[in-house]
């Protein structure tokens, strides 16, 4: 798994999305309030009963009821008929069946709250304000149903979307895994193909050179668990693994480090594990090198990157490969990082560039 240092990755939990849901009490509480106070007043519901009598205050408790009972009758509507339709399935049902539910609920409770505030009040039926009222409460319970509904979309829309990047975070880390399982078999591969090379022209440094893929591997072993690792430690494994090199090839390929090397710059960033390593295999396995004729490669540190060069000298052979090289590592890193490899051929000369991650 990544490293807990470096969560890059992550393995995202797939279950189903629950219901959506909000805390709707505080746009409750100040609509309650406000349509229960304000809309009597508007329409002249009072009369000439004032504030002065005990009759104004019980109405203002009533209407506010009647308003709490208007907007928790049409929300109950609102959350049942969400179990059953939805926008994008049956969008006309939906609004039908929405403007219905308001309209048919929301009139006759209006109406009858107010003929029972006409006879408790001893006042006349006015038909007028009668209209007004109920026709402004729908208008009312529309809008804020319209409210409650883009909040729902809302949330549906950032769930969906939090989905969608769990569902292609899981798809990088397969991808990733995959990568990653063939970069072992490959090393080891071309190791032991090395060492059979050496066991039989020179066993003594045939033994060295177990000793030293020895610890090599135990480094291989370890990057596994890490999606990116400190450019420091990479480095270092580097020139273990360059001494697998010398022990066949003597000084044929020998190693340039560019200054940055020395200054200390590696603690600032983070590579791909083995990138380094694949693409000196790389040079090691394409290009002709002898003690007479050696193949420096040069390695340096510029632009977020890592540079590794070396003169194009193709060889007539190859060892064998087991199918993993550049194109791996282009694959790595784009997942990893972000950016691919720059490659480039020209003049005579082979240039890789490894992207690099700062260090948090």
């Amino acid at each position: 798994m990544p490293n807990a240092d470096i969560p890059l990755l992550t393995r995202p939990s797939l279950a189903p999305p629950g219901p959506i849901h909000f805390d709707d009490r505080p746009l409750m509480g100040i609509g309650v309030l406000g349509f229960g106070l304000s809309i009597p007043w508007l329409t002249d519901l009072y009369g000439p009963i004032g504030p002065r009598d005990a009759l104004f205050w019980l109405g203002q408790a009533g209407f506010i009821a009647l308003a709490g009972a208007i907007w928790w009758g049409n929300r109950w509507l609102l959350f049942k008929q969400r179990q059953h339709f939805d926008w994008f399935s049956h969008p006309l049902r939906k609004l039908m069946m929405l403007v219905t539910a308001n309209v048919l609920y929301t009139a006759p409770i209006t109406i009858a709250g107010l003929l029972a505030w006409f006879t408790l009040a001893g006042l006349p039926v006015n038909r007028t304000a009668l209209q007004v009222v109920v026709l402004t409460n729908v208008i009312c319970v529309l809008f804020v149903t319209h409210a409650y509904e883009t909040m729902f979309l809302i949330r549906e829309r950032e769930s969906d979307l939090m989905r969608v990047e769990r569902l292609e975070r899981l798809r990088t880390q397969a991808e990733l895994a995959a990568l990653k399982a063939q970069v072992d078999p490959h090393f080891l591969f071309n190791s032991l193909n090395t060492l059979g090379h050496l066991i039989t022209h020179d066993a003594a440094r045939g033994r060295e050179f177990c000793d030293t893929l020895a610890e090599v591997y135990r480094y291989v072993l370890d990057s596994r668990q890490h999606d990116l690792v400190p450019l420091a430690d990479e480095v270092a494994f580097l020139r273990r693994y360059h001494r697998l090199l010398e022990l066949r090839f003597g000084a044929a390929m020998p190693l340039a480090w560019g200054a940055a090397f020395g200054e200390g710059r590696t603690t600032h960033w983070l590579i791909a594990p083995l990138a380094l390593q694949a693409l000196l295999e790389n040079a090691v396995k394409h290009n002709q090198a002898s003690e007479a004729e050696p193949l420096v490669v040069s390695i340096d540190i510029g632009d977020g990157a890592v540079s590794v060069a070396n003169a194009a000298r193709p060889r007539r052979s190859a060892l064998p490969s087991a199918g993993a090289g550049l194109a791996n590592l282009d694959e790595r890193c784009r997942l990893l990082t972000g950016r691919a490899l720059g490659v480039h051929a020209h003049e005579g000369r082979f240039d890789v560039r490894v992207p690099l991650v700062a260090a948090r």
